[in-house]
Parts: C-alpha cells; structure tokens; sequence
C-alpha cells in the first residue's frame, strides 16, 4: 500500500509538472526507488545506498549539463529510509549508511551550488535530512529500553516463583529425609532390600535437598530469605482489607480448591493482589472490585474486575509491568492470563490455570 501510494503520487507530479528535466527518467527513476521501501527494514543500509547514490548521480548528471530541476517534491519518501537506517539497523550498518547520506549530500551542496543561497539554507537543509534519523534512532533507544525492563520484570517474576517452589519443595524433601532416617533405624532387622531402599531415599532426599539451596543461594543474589510461609487462597481474604480509601473488594471462593499445589496458590493469590492493587490505583469512577476464585474440571479460574470507566489501560499499571509478571507466572505454571476492558465497562483480568501447575 505505501508503495502503491508512492508511485501514484510520482506519476503524477511527474507527468504534471511544467518545469522538470529528463522527465520520463526521473519519473521512472523514482518510481524504481520507491520499491526499496518494502526492504527497509530487513536492509537499511543497502536501500540508503541505491536510493541516494543514484539521485546523487542523477543531480550531479543535470548539474554538469546544465538541465534544470530533476528533483521531485515526491521523492521525499526517502525520508522514510533515514528513519529506517537509525530504526532497524546495526551499529555499524547504521554508521556506513549514515556516511553515505552525508557524502551524498556533501556532494550536492558542492555541485549543486544554485540549489542553496547560504549557510543557512544548507544547515537548514542537513536538519531536514537528519531529523528522520535522529527520530529513528530515538524510536529504537526507547523500544529497547522496553524490552530490556521487561525482561527483569520476568527474570523477577521467575525468582520469586523459584524462591516459593523452594520453599515448598525443601519441606517436603526434608520430611522424606527424616522418614528414611527413621525407617532405616526401624528396618535393621528386617530384609536387606528394605535398608537399601531406605538408604536410596535419604541420599536422593539429601541431595535434592542441597541442589535446591544452592539454586536458590544463587537465585537471592544476597537477599536474606523470607521467613514467612508462601500465600494461600484463604489468603486472598485479607485482600479485601485497606483503608478507608480503599475499593471495597468482594471475594468469591467456590469448587475445588482444597487439593491446590502450593504453587497455584502462591500464583492465584499473586495474580489476585496484582490485579485488585491496579484496579486500586487505576480504575476511574469505580465503586467496587469484585474477585471471583473456582476449581472445576482440573483447572482453576481468577477473574478480577472493577465496574470503573472502560478505558485502554483502565485497570492496569501504567507501565504495563504489572501484567507482564502475572502473565509470566501463570505461563510457567503452563496457564494463561488475559486482561483488557470488560463486557459492560471497568477492567477485567482472567487467568486460567492447571491444579497440578505444571512447569515448563
């Protein structure tokens, strides 16, 4: 569509305008360049490369004979190269098609001497050319700035899930521990196989025991650990809980939701404070949140919404954040999360996740 738009536009100036040299050349010459519009973003530089050195050549060709104008208003579309070269291109593809802009229009302003009346018309002239790539390049400082922000939200949100598998797991492991110790003592006098299956299970509880604090000690990165037990369902209760200011929030708790692995819990309850702390902040003109938690066919489902002003971004965190956590949890527990306007109005978030949080 951009190139269709493009050529139609050259086809007309070109046929239409009464003071243009070499016009079926220079006609044709910008309709062949508009077709490096769809490379510029695989190729940046090659594309500068073509587009301006064959204007250049062009320019220069007509300068020497002394043709008129064979520039057209329409051929500003390569514009859209210069933000592409800063936009998509790497550090030194960027670097060598950024010179080749420079050269080319270095080349200009010395041949073509009638084009520019001073030195102010020529550096009026070079910002015009750079703006595009200096947008460019602030366009690409910003985008990967994002990405790399979300990727610590996810790298936090992966320790943290860790810290409570851990957590969870090391109870378990150490109770098995215990168990073999006390059967082993038990066993003595009982067959040989029953001792060496006792045996097998307190050095495999031990050494799952020590691989799951080094992973964590590396994992806390120096942080003091958490003495409190990992969140429950029941815990979602004391959500409700805020000062005076606060949204009233209404708790639903119906189905199967006794035989939930700790780490579904610890996510539901996750996902539920995340959800009900944005609606808090976020949510214009509402009166209440409403939170709804059930087990039913191997699954349990978290919906959270708020009856305030249906908006983009209504009941989430203005910088997104927030969502990227939950979905990655409710990811790594092999679930999904969805969140965006809900059917009448205010903000809704929905998670769906497996009972028995399968990690991936």
């Amino acid at each position: 569509m951009l190139v269709a738009l493009v050529v139609s536009v050259v086809i007309i100036e070109g046929a239409f305008r009464p003071d243009l040299g070499w016009r079926p050349l220079v006609t044709a010459v910008a309709v062949a360049l508009a077709f490096t519009l769809p490379w510029r973003r695989a190729h940046p530089m090659a594309v500068i490369v073509v587009a301006f050195g064959t204007l250049a050549v062009i320019d220069g060709a007509a300068a020497m004979m002394g043709v008129g104008p064979v520039g057209l208003d329409a051929q500003v579309y390569v514009l859209l190269l210069a933000y592409s070269l800063l936009r998509w291109g790497a550090g030194r593809e960027a670097g060598a098609g950024l010179a080749a802009m420079l050269a080319t229009y270095t080349l200009n302003i010395v041949v073509i001497t009638s084009e520019v009346t001073g030195f102010g018309e020529a550096i009026a002239a070079l910002a015009f050319l750079l703006f595009p790539a200096a947008l460019g390049a602030s366009v690409r400082f910003r985008a990967n700035s994002r990405f790399r922000e979300i990727d610590q939200v996810k790298l936090r949100e992966r320790e943290q899930l860790a810290r409570e598998l851990h957590d969870t797991v090391a109870h378990h492991v150490s109770g098995i521990a215990i168990q073999a110790q006390a059967g082993r003592t038990l066993a003595a006098s009982n067959p040989k196989a029953a001792v060496e299956a006792l045996t097998v299970i307190e050095g495999a509880a031990s050494r799952t025991l020590a691989d799951m604090r080094l992973m964590v000690g590396v994992l806390r990165a120096g942080e003091k650990p958490s003495l409190a037990p990992p969140p429950r369902v029941g815990d979602i209760q004391r959500l409700t809980e805020g000062g005076s200011d606060s949204l009233p929030v209404e708790v639903r708790l119906s189905g199967d939701l006794g035989d939930l692995r700790p780490s579904v819990e610890a996510a539901v309850y996750r996902i539920a404070q995340e959800s009900i702390t944005n609606a808090r902040r976020h949510a214009r003109h509402a009166t209440g949140i409403a939170v709804s938690i059930a087990g039913t066919d191997g699954r349990v489902y978290v919906t959270v919404s708020d009856d305030g002003d249906s908006r983009p971004g209504g009941g989430g965190s203005s910088s997104g954040y927030g969502l990227v956590g939950m979905t990655e949890r409710a990811s790594l527990l092999g679930g999904t999360l969805n969140a965006g306007p809900g059917p009448h109005r205010g903000w809704t978030v929905t998670a769906s996740l497996p009972l028995t949080g399968t990690v991936e």
